[in-house]
């Protein structure tokens, strides 16, 4: 049931401001949740939705503002604050330590304790799995979370807040990498939380997730409120353009491929992950000039590995490599990125940029060192400069200078300058990973356009992305990536979601998906 529009909100925030230097990230927002309400909250990267939601949490003290539970105004000071009061949050990336139990995890600085030296354990499990069992969920208390599927992950989140008695629940990109189907089961909790009175924060940039779940919907656009929206009474899009403030094309078109040779060749290859366990398993597959070839799979099933292998980053123990013909299985990312090979990492903060750096430098990373950007050993900072200030207005990067260091800039503006240095040269081969992870509609119009552009100069590219969508409206060819194998190779053009999303929870076998993930856990 749907909580009338006039009804007291349970939570409110009025007149948020919060001021960073040289920014405005708040300014002046007024939320209303209500009980028995999912409220999502839209925005494009840098739209001020993080720093709103940190506000509410303890993480950053509002300039101006205040905060309402019930009517009456509350202090939140840290994130023990907001827990006290009622609030939790499920951020993007879990915050759950892998080694630890799911019951450890669950009451990590909450513990109940028998007595001044001993925790009380068997009370927690038991109430663990009384919670887990009112959803329908199997849940073993004593099991390491690292050995948990990524939905998994996300169920114990979701139980650790209700077992501290939430009212007030924050969902920060929940589907994000998640299977068609686990995101069905997630969708049947909320409804459940809502029925029971929960009170949802729902943060996503998937539309139509957005307009299936949600009872009010909140734009804010460069640190404002610009428009609230009833799902019925709006569609995709109205949202996205008042999200960036113009026209947005939501599915680009990708047009008529026409590959040529084999330029990416990859036959039985084996790697192992950091800890020395073999996780992919015999992967053969060919990516063709002047096509995109997705992989599709639900995230830690070998992709990691296996872009590792292919961008020189981790040996393969078995198998080989090759690109145009000659064998790379030992090559180096340096010799990679000279024959031809750009690379858009997942984590665009940890191995894509130096964020100290300036944006200029960060743009002459592969190739500082030679001709234009060097004379000998002697560096040319003027066309160093004159080459960054091209690629940022090529490539859309918004930003007040070349010289300002890459951490100032939003997460969709630093994949934009990733991109401007990878797609740029001369390139045969793409490997495309998680290129548009946690980005705005806008930012993933523009790449998505780069990606097709890029090959229909005839550039092979290797796409692997969690996004099944993305998966779908950019692949030629799509490999799907199960337990380290690519168990199915479909046409990207006629393969559906259910039949590429059924692939990637079961790979293909005929056993219910809820008893598969209860008994693998993966």
């Amino acid at each position: 049931m749907t909580p009338e529009l006039h009804s007291p909100a349970l939570l409110e925030m009025r007149g948020i401001t919060k001021r960073y230097p040289g920014v405005v990230a708040n300014d002046g927002i007024s939320l209303q949740i209500r009980a028995g309400e999912i409220h999502a909250l839209l925005g494009e990267n840098g739209a001020g939705k993080t720093t709103l939601m940190n506000v509410l949490y303890g993480l950053a003290a509002p300039d101006e503002g205040e905060i309402l539970m019930e009517g009456q105004t509350i202090k939140i000071a840290s994130p023990h604050d907001a827990i006290e009061r009622g609030i939790s949050m499920v951020h993007q990336h879990f915050m759950l330590v892998p080694v630890l139990s799911v019951a450890d995890n669950i009451l990590l600085g909450d513990e109940p304790m028998k007595n001044l030296v001993f925790v009380d354990r068997s009370v927690a499990s038991a109430r663990i799995r009384e919670l887990g069992a009112s959803f329908g969920w199997e849940i073993d208390p004593d099991r390491p979370v690292g050995q948990l599927s990524v939905g998994w992950q996300q169920r114990v989140e979701i139980l650790k807040a209700i077992y501290r008695n939430a009212k007030v629940l924050v969902l920060d990109e929940p589907t994000a990498v998640l299977t068609p189907q686990e995101t069905k089961e997630i969708f049947g909790v909320l409804r459940r939380l809502k029925a029971e009175g929960y009170a949802i924060i729902f943060i996503s940039h998937k539309l139509y997730e957005v307009l299936e779940i949600a009872d009010t919907i909140t734009v804010i656009r460069r640190g404002k409120v610009v428009g609230s929206r009833q799902p019925a009474a709006t569609n995709e899009d109205d949202l996205a353009e008042l999200m960036v403030g113009r026209e947005v094309e939501l599915t680009v078109d990708r047009g008529e491929s026409h590959p040529a040779g084999s330029m990416l060749e990859v036959e039985g290859i084996f790697v192992n992950d950091d800890r020395g366990r073999e996780v992919v398993h015999d992967v053969t597959f060919e990516v063709r000039a002047g096509e995109i070839f997705g992989i599709a799979g639900v995230a830690g099933n070998g992709q990691d590995e296996l872009v590792g292998a292919v961008t020189g980053l981790r040996r393969a123990h078995r198998g080989t490599i090759r690109l145009g013909g000659d064998d790379v299985t030992r090559a180096d990312p340096r010799r990679l990125h000279k024959m031809g090979v750009g690379f858009v990492p997942g984590d665009r903060q940890r191995f894509g940029l130096v964020l100290s750096f300036p944006l200029s430098d960060n743009l002459v990373l592969n190739d500082y060192y030679h001709p234009p950007y060097a004379r000998g050993l002697v560096r040319d900072d003027d066309a160093i400069l004159r080459g960054a200030e091209a690629a940022i207005a090529r490539y859309d990067v918004r930003t007040p200078s070349a010289t300002v260091p890459s951490q100032t800039l939003s997460g969709g503006n630093q994949q934009k300058l990733i991109v401007a240095r990878e797609f740029e040269g001369d390139v045969r081969l793409l490997v495309l990973d998680q290129p548009t992870r946690g980005l705005d509609v806008g930012s993933i119009e523009f790449i998505h356009r780069q990606a097709i552009a890029r090959r229909d100069t005839g550039v092979a590219i290797l796409l692997v992305s969690a996004e099944l969508d993305e998966v779908l409206e950019l692949s030629d060819r799509i490999g799907v990536m199960y337990r380290g194998r690519i168990v199915e190779i479909l046409d990207g053009r006629s393969a559906s979601r259910e039949e590429v999303g059924l692939l990637m929870a079961t790979g293909g076998r005929s056993s219910g998906i809820q008893q598969q993930i209860v008994e693998t856990g993966s």
